[in-house]
């Protein structure tokens, strides 16, 4: 298991944002049946973090290691990661379609928060200062805080809020942020999801 898997599949990163890509982290997730969980152990969870640029090579060989010795804690944090994906998934699924989140779902990431605050810390620039995150590698959870942030950040930001969306390709769901000019972006991907509405949309108009 301390070894990083590099042929393990890697979902593409097509939401903008970090929170959006870990929400993508299922296969089909407006679906009940054909949904796939890709987060099915810990070390996939540090390869897609590996993937996604929150751990260095090194630092995710740390982690498998540390899991290797607290077997119990790497299967607790892989749970508290999909209960905090899905979490964020139905935040901003509802956001993108003008609803509230649920208190529950807010809690969850609330709680990551207060969490994900004792890992960072706040550091001075040329004209101001910002949050600097502490050592991913120290604690088996510390590829969450970064997301976390993410999340955040899009929260509180009346501009990206207004433009997250979701896939219009049903079943795909998958979250996106949508920095076209025009707010025309439909899907997550034109080449996947888009050619599919267009190849339907051309068999319905030709029969």
């Amino acid at each position: 298991m301390s070894d990083i898997n590099k042929d393990v599949h890697k979902p593409d990163l097509l939401g903008g944002r970090l929170c959006l890509d870990f929400a993508n982290t299922v296969s089909w997730h407006d679906s009940s049946e054909k949904s796939q969980e890709l987060l099915t152990s810990y070390e996939k969870l540090i390869n897609w973090s590996l993937h996604a640029n929150i751990l260095k090579e090194q630092q995710s060989l740390s982690l498998l290691k540390k899991a290797e010795s607290q077997p119990a804690k790497a299967k607790e944090v892989l749970q508290q990661a999909v209960e905090l994906r899905e979490s964020i998934y139905q935040i901003f699924s509802l956001v993108s379609n003008n609803e509230t989140p649920v208190s529950k779902d807010l809690s969850i990431l609330n709680e990551a928060l207060g969490n994900a605050y004792g890992t960072m810390r706040v550091v001075p620039g040329k004209n101001k200062f910002s949050l600097e995150l502490l050592n991913c590698e120290e604690t088996l959870d510390g590829m969450l805080s970064p997301i976390v942030q993410s999340a955040i950040e899009i929260l509180i930001s009346e501009k990206e809020l207004s433009r997250v969306k979701k896939c219009e390709g049903a079943p795909c769901g998958w979250l996106f942020l949508d920095t076209s000019r025009n707010r025309s972006r439909r899907w997550c991907s034109m080449a996947d999801c888009g050619n599919r509405a267009k190849a339907k949309r051309f068999y319905h108009n030709k029969k």
